[in-house]
């Protein structure tokens, strides 16, 4: 019984200090979102944001020619009220997954599939693309620590580590 009444405060430490310590955790990517007009149309851009934390990006922690979620977690969904024009090629109005295909050439494929809800690119189908489209990368001068999502009048652009992907929109 003593050892019972003796274990009982250490256990109820470790379970409060769990306890603590799970309520002070912060997502490693966590949910972002970026909306914007362009012409009439409404864009919106659901993502999870990772962070380079010093690793290698492109070639390392995203293979190149690979379909990539464009993002961490669940699939980056893209949504547009109006039909648009995406490097010159209609999109319908709707909700879709984004995502990339990495290629060390600079040449990257942007790829809008119809199957919106997705976890990542595991059950990815080409068969549900909407678009596909190629885009040239830019170099940026600094890092860009934490992904993000930049909506401008002429389009959006994906920021990553050192690479730019814009993408025109009319």
């Amino acid at each position: 019984m003593k050892a019972i009444l003796k274990s009982i405060p250490v256990l109820l430490a470790v379970f409060i200090s769990a306890n603590v310590m799970a309520q002070d955790t912060k997502p490693a990517s966590p949910k972002a979102s970026a909306t914007g007009k362009i012409k009439d149309a409404t864009i919106t851009i659901n993502y999870s944001s990772p962070s380079v934390k010093g690793r290698k990006i492109w070639g390392g922690l995203e293979a190149y020619d690979k379909v990539w979620r464009a993002g961490a977690n669940e699939a980056t969904t893209f949504q547009t009220d109006k039909d648009i024009k995406v490097e010159g090629k209609t999109l319908p109005a709707g909700t879709y997954s984004f995502f990339l295909i990495p290629k060390e050439n600079g040449v990257w494929t942007a790829i809008f599939n119809k199957e919106a809800k997705q976890w990542g690119a595991f059950k990815y189908q080409e068969a549900q693309d909407q678009l596909r489209v190629n885009v040239k990368t830019k170099a940026l001068s600094t890092t860009q620590e934490r992904l993000e999502y930049k909506i401008t009048g002429k389009g959006f652009s994906m920021d990553w580590d050192k690479i730019s992907v814009p993408i025109s929109i009319k």
